[in-house]
């Protein structure tokens, strides 16, 4: 993986041609440029795309590092975790106000930025999941429950053995 992607972070996607993606959203937008039978990427509506891009940008480049530091506040002792939690609720707030008008964060149908950002709301969660669960964020975790418990994220989240433990290799793909 460090030969691939000196970055040493996860996923790392290499391409038969050899060439490297190794952001997760240039990964699902690759994926989705090959096949894309839902319309997860808006193709064709420029709006949405906008907020799309807007919602994403402002999870990878805010909510994230308040994330992180809510997470590891131990690391961070320049303020309590409590601080991280609020700063990052701003965000969470934001997620609550389009959530009241659709079932997901554009539409009443899943798009990019839903897969997108859902995994990092869901992080969030998880830091303390009795205060998350009693927060003032109902149609955040409505909409986080939705995406847990889908039998897509069912099927991305199934375990197979490492190849330390199994001697197995295990392909994805064509």
């Amino acid at each position: 993986m460090l030969a691939a992607s000196p970055k040493g972070t996860v996923p790392v996607l290499i391409l038969q041609d050899g060439s490297i993606i190794d952001e997760s959203l240039d990964i699902m937008r690759w994926a989705l440029g090959l096949n894309d039978p839902h319309n997860l990427l808006l193709t064709g509506q420029p709006q949405p795309q906008e907020q799309a891009k807007t919602l994403i940008d402002n999870n990878d480049n805010e909510f994230k590092s308040w994330l992180d530091k809510y997470k590891y506040a131990d690391r961070y002792p320049e303020q309590s975790e409590i601080f991280y939690r609020t700063e990052g609720e701003k965000f969470i707030a934001q997620l609550e106000h389009l959530l009241e008008k659709h079932q997901q964060l554009l539409s009443d149908s899943a798009s990019i930025v839903d897969f997108a950002i859902f995994p990092f709301i869901r992080q969030f969660a998880g830091v303390d999941r009795t205060w998350f669960n009693q927060a003032p964020y109902p149609n955040v975790q409505l909409w986080l429950a939705s995406h847990l418990e889908s039998p897509i994220f069912a099927n991305i989240m199934k375990k197979y053995p490492t190849w330390l433990e199994s001697g197995e290799s295990f392909l994805f793909g064509p």
